[in-house]
């Protein structure tokens, strides 16, 4: 119910979260005087553009300047920094499922994590912290910040497995249409997106999945001792997409070479044909031209039957090289 009048701070979401999986939400008003219970923590999802959550990020958050600059810069990667008191902050892509957007354009989501607190900014909505609203009003949601952050890289990973199955879908469609009709010809565009596609995920997806297995090493007194088996299946998880979608890539590779080889065999029968009926036209050129030349002397040129020798010496000639073809097995 605080949404809309946290929206005017640039609040996107501000939940307690009450240690067993559920979630209550506050008011920006009650953030300067909220203290937290020993089993509570907190989640604040700030909306990155919004002049006011830059004013508070630096004036109110008690966070350093350091963090602070990284938190709202313009550009960013996925990356893992370790801050001082077992704080760290967290640089995260995922899918943009936004109306009109495209997929690849990945949103990016920045984290600063610690014991109780876990700060988030977004710059566009993301269909994981939604998704992550709806446990927590059944009771299923994350208990504390550890499990936070990894519930969010979960949420956004699922995203990204449904994205290049997509594709791959995309890729096996051709390759049946290919293989069931040999003059069917691959949409250019549609193919050329896919790798497109792909080379974009690439892009973001490796360097998030080795903060995935940085993860799996990061010792920090608020972090549950089977965290690092979850993050280790996210690194594994990410490892299989980026294999998958170098694997397209080839596909897509493939389903080229093969539309252009079979262009290619096309044009060569067809050169080919073309070759065959010139050789046979060729000495019947040769024969019509040096008759019609319009000089004395020339054969038959006063005989009523010259025409109708002159054809049947061209078909003698044509059959006899349509037999001499066939010996040489050019037809």
């Amino acid at each position: 119910m605080f949404e809309d009048e946290n929206a005017q701070w640039g609040l996107v979401h501000a939940l307690v979260l009450d240690g067993e999986g559920g979630a209550r939400a506050i008011a920006r008003t009650e953030l300067n005087d909220l203290q937290l219970q020993a089993h509570e923590s907190i989640w604040l999802h700030w909306d990155r553009s919004h002049p006011q959550t830059q004013s508070w990020l630096r004036d109110s958050s008690g966070l350093s300047d350091f963090s602070c600059d990284l938190l709202l810069e313009e550009n960013t990667r996925p990356r893992l920094l370790s801050l001082p008191d077992n704080e760290l902050l967290l640089f995260m892509r995922g899918v943009n499922l936004n109306p009109g957007a495209e997929p690849e354009d990945m949103v990016s989501l920045r984290i600063f994590g610690s014991a109780q607190r876990v700060i988030s900014l977004r710059m566009r909505p993301l269909r994981a912290t939604d998704e992550l609203l709806g446990e927590f009003s059944q009771g299923e949601g994350p208990k504390n910040p550890a499990e936070l952050i990894l519930y969010l890289a979960q949420h956004l990973t699922l995203k990204v497995q449904d994205l290049i199955g997509d594709l791959s879908e995309i890729v096996d469609d051709e390759e049946d249409k290919i293989d069931a009709d040999e003059r069917y010809t691959p949409d250019h565009n549609s193919i050329l997106q896919v790798r497109r596609r792909a080379a974009a995920l690439r892009r973001f997806l490796a360097p998030q999945r080795d903060i995935f297995g940085q993860l799996t090493r990061t010792k920090l007194p608020w972090f549950s001792a089977d965290d690092a088996d979850y993050w280790n299946e996210l690194n594994n998880s990410l490892t299989r997409y980026l294999e998958e979608l170098e694997l397209t890539r080839e596909r897509v590779g493939l389903v080229l070479e093969s539309e252009d080889r079979r262009l290619n065999v096309r044009m060569s029968r067809i050169m080919y044909r073309f070759g065959v009926l010139t050789g046979i036209f060729l000495p019947i050129t040769f024969i019509t031209g040096l008759l019609g030349i319009n000089v004395g002397g020339v054969p038959f040129s006063n005989d009523p039957y010259g025409f109708a020798v002159t054809c049947s010496l061209m078909l003698i000639i044509g059959a006899g090289q349509w037999w001499f073809y066939r010996r040489l097995q050019w037809l």
